[in-house]
């Protein structure tokens, strides 16, 4: 059933909070598959094979896991970026050394965030980014995403919309997570792509008709 049917069209808040909660009830095993699942879905798009450097993140709680798709990007020679949350919620950006070179670091009673280590390289570094990977907890049918509304990916898409950058935005969710619309503000933009277990939804730039490979 999706988080959205039988009712009308949810706030954010209200959708975040469905979500998180259908979240909590996976069992650990099917958060651990659908980690594989998605890694094996993903290592095979055209645009994360061809690009030399992905902004990604690490996966925390029953998030969809990201730890085996930054492994496969690493091991085939990627450049992978992992962000640091700083105190104004804007993000700094280090690289990814394998797992042994993230740090536990503890961003409010209940969550611990794992980060990269090294060296520091700046807001900036975003936009050498080919392809960045978004946390996310919805996305619809016109490539809208719903994050968890700290307002960190804004600052990044906004950052990269000034610049003119042009990397390739998805996002991993399960797929009861794909929903028919999510609620917009001003500043809101669209994805081109959504991994799930299930398949890879794009959606064309500027909207439309989603596709499905």
């Amino acid at each position: 059933m999706s988080v959205t049917e039988g009712g009308a069209e949810p706030d954010k808040r209200s959708l975040r909070r469905r979500i998180l909660s259908m979240r909590s009830g996976l069992p650990q095993d099917d958060v651990e598959g659908a980690s594989l699942v998605l890694a094996a879905r993903a290592r095979d798009l055209t645009e994360l094979s061809r690009a030399r450097t992905v902004a990604a993140y690490v996966s925390v709680g029953d998030e969809p896991g990201t730890l085996p798709l930054l492994d496969e990007l690493r091991a085939r020679g990627v450049r992978v970026l992992l962000p640091v949350l700083l105190d104004d919620n804007d993000l700094d950006w280090g690289r990814y050394e394998g797992p042994e070179s993230l740090v536990a670091v503890p961003r409010t009673a209940r969550m611990t965030l794992r980060e990269p280590g090294g060296p520091r390289l700046g807001p900036e570094a975003v936009l050498e980014a080919d392809a960045v990977l978004l946390p996310g907890l919805a996305v619809d049918d016109r490539g809208m995403r719903l994050g968890r509304g700290g307002g960190s990916y804004d600052r990044v898409l906004a950052r990269l919309e000034r610049a003119g950058a042009d990397p390739w935005l998805v996002v991993l969710l399960y797929d009861t997570e794909v929903v028919a619309r999510v609620p917009v503000e001003a500043h809101d933009r669209p994805v081109h792509a959504v991994v799930t277990p299930s398949g890879v939804h794009r959606f064309p730039t500027g909207g439309g008709t989603p596709g499905r490979a």
